[in-house]
């Protein structure tokens, strides 16, 4: 054999000993050249190795590697490629991915998987080799959307696996808790109040949304939600928007977090009073109605109240629904302003004169008014003159003659009623009325027609321990004192009869503090009374006579003839006086 044959030999010989020595073993290699069937790889041998086309392509036939990149690949002896050594990338990427699943699964390192398909129970992801993930074993919270992770690259951590038998079974929940977990120690660690963080909304309540800021939640409540009126958070956020939110309040020990979102912008109350001043007339739409009145917004994060007595100059109005309704667009005047309280004062009867204004050019005091019997209470009545002036009937002012207890005794509800006005207090909003100075005054009559010293007739209504009071006219009573009432006259059990008539003598009248003095009259005084009734009865018959027969009326001077018995009569009357 030629001795340059020999060192060939011996060479191929020492190559086969040393690919034989690396069977079984992951070696290093550089692409050199892609073939339409394969690449051509450098080992570091004198005989070059390649490896089959199919494993160094993608699904969709694209090559994977290109001249220049170091791959690993395994000597294949179940191969056999003419005057190249067999290599399987495959095969050394099994094994890498088995040594690097058993050292993952030894120190609890999460590795990364692509989801291939849903299975029967889960999952099937390949993690270099192909590993089953339960469905339980998904996500923190148990999910039935399996299908929206298929192709999707994912963190996974190696739960089981058992190289022997080819089994491995992975948990996507355990590599997001721990995850969650150190950025949760990280946020807890830095987080200071004030701060701006980014997060994501996870859930909407009724009165608020939690936002996960990575590895624990926040709560932003409705009312740090916006400057403005929410009624519900879904009305700003929806479930996956991410937003910036700033941090109120932080417990670092119980891990809670206070967010707001409105904190971010600047709060328009501050500078409310460079756009809204008392006087102005403004536009706003109606939020909401209450029992007390209607809230205005008159901007975002603005609103005013129209109290129930701002909205009309009549009391007339029992709601505010009356009036108004939520969307309505209401023009309002601003009344005050109070910013460190958040609150703008507005009125709708501004927009119209005041009648009060003008109500003493309007009405005179003794002028007789009609109106609607609008509300009763213990102390009188009010009543409605006009659209937002009401009067006050005081329970003294209804009767001359009845003894009123309450205001329904006499009036009712909604009843139309003349009354006078009794005086007039434009700037304290008053005006009293009364309805018994529509009749004469009862006490009035009796004084302008009576004297001290005439005889009257009464019934006595009621007694006291010093006399008995006298109904002379009805309203109109007077007092018989005991000392006035003759012993012989006097009844046997009581001084007077109550329900009887008697006769009395006036003996005292103060027409200022309404009281009228009586005496029992006795028979003489009685009987000279009815003689002079009847000499004038008959007298003004003689007189009617005369002048019919003569057909002459009688003259100013003359006067019909003297009473018979004038002496007897005048000493009639001193007895009575005395």
């Amino acid at each position: 054999m030629p001795v340059g044959g020999e060192e060939d030999f011996e060479q191929l010989l020492a190559e086969q000993e040393a690919a034989a020595a690396a069977e079984g073993h992951v070696l290093h290699g550089r692409v050199l050249e892609i073939t339409p069937t394969g690449a051509i790889v450098d080992v570091g041998g004198k005989q070059e190795g390649f490896v089959p086309i199919e494993q160094v392509s993608a699904p969709d036939g694209t090559v994977t590697v290109h001249v220049g990149d170091e791959i690993e690949v395994i000597v294949d002896r179940r191969q056999h490629i003419e005057g190249y050594l067999a290599l399987s990338h495959e095969r050394a990427s099994r094994i890498r991915a088995w040594d690097t699943l058993e050292k993952a699964y030894r120190e609890r390192l999460p590795v990364l998987g692509r989801v291939l398909s849903r299975v029967k129970g889960g999952l099937s992801v390949d993690v270099g080799v192909i590993a089953f993930m339960p469905s339980t074993q998904v996500d923190v919270r148990h999910t039935h959307a399996l299908d929206a992770l298929v192709g999707q690259d994912i963190p996974v951590k190696v739960i089981k696996l058992n190289r022997r038998r080819n089994n491995v079974v992975v948990s996507r929940k355990a590599a997001v808790e721990e995850e969650i977990g150190s950025r949760k120690a990280a946020l807890l660690e830095h987080l200071q109040e004030g701060d701006l963080v980014t997060g994501a909304v996870k859930n909407l309540t009724e009165y608020g949304a939690f936002i996960e800021l990575g590895g624990i939640d926040g709560l932003l409540h409705v009312s740090d939600m916006s400057y403005g009126r929410v009624n519900h958070p879904s009305e700003i956020l929806q479930v996956g928007q991410e937003i910036t939110v700033k941090v109120l309040k932080f417990d670092r020990e119980k891990e809670r977090i206070s967010l707001g979102l409105k904190q971010i912008a600047p709060d328009p109350w501050e500078t409310v009073t460079e756009r809204y001043l008392p006087g102005m007339r403004v536009v706003g739409r109606v939020v909401s109605v209450t029992d007390y009145g209607a809230f205005v917004e008159l901007e975002d994060g603005v609103e005013g109240l129209i109290h129930i007595s701002e909205m009309t100059w009549s009391r007339r109005m029992k709601h505010p629904s009356k009036v108004v309704k939520p969307g309505d667009q209401v023009e309002c005047v601003v009344l005050d302003v109070k910013p460190s309280d958040r609150r703008i004062s507005l009125g709708i009867k501004q927009l119209e004169p005041d009648p009060w204004t003008t109500v003493d050019q309007r009405y005179a005091v003794g002028s007789v008014v009609e109106g609607r019997v609008r509300k009763l209470a213990d102390f009188g009545a009010f009543i409605e003159i006009e659209e937002g002036i009401d009067g006050l009937v005081h329970v003294s002012d209804l009767s001359w003659t009845k003894r009123v207890q309450h205001p329904s005794e006499v009036l009712k509800k909604g009843q139309i009623v003349q009354a006078v006005i009794l005086n007039i207090d434009s700037a304290n909003r008053r005006l009293s009325l009364g309805v018994k100075q529509l009749q004469p005054d009862a006490w009035e009559t009796f004084f302008s027609s009576h004297m001290v010293g005439d005889l009257v007739k009464g019934v006595p209504t009621r007694t006291a321990s010093f006399g008995v009071f006298v109904e002379l006219l009805p309203g109109v009573e007077g007092l018989c004192h005991n000392s006035e009432i003759p012993p012989k006259l006097r009844g046997p059990n009581a001084p007077l009869t109550i329900g009887q008539e008697y006769t009395f003598k006036v003996i005292k009248l103060n027409e200022a503090e309404h009281r009228i003095g009586l005496a029992l009259a006795d028979e003489s005084a009685i009987g000279e009374k009815q003689r002079i009734e009847d000499y004038q009865r008959k007298a003004a018959e003689a007189t009617h006579k005369f002048v019919e027969e003569s057909g002459q009326s009688a003259g100013p001077d003359e006067a019909p003839p003297a009473p018979p018995h004038e002496d007897n009569h005048h000493n009639g009357a001193k007895e009575t006086d005395s």
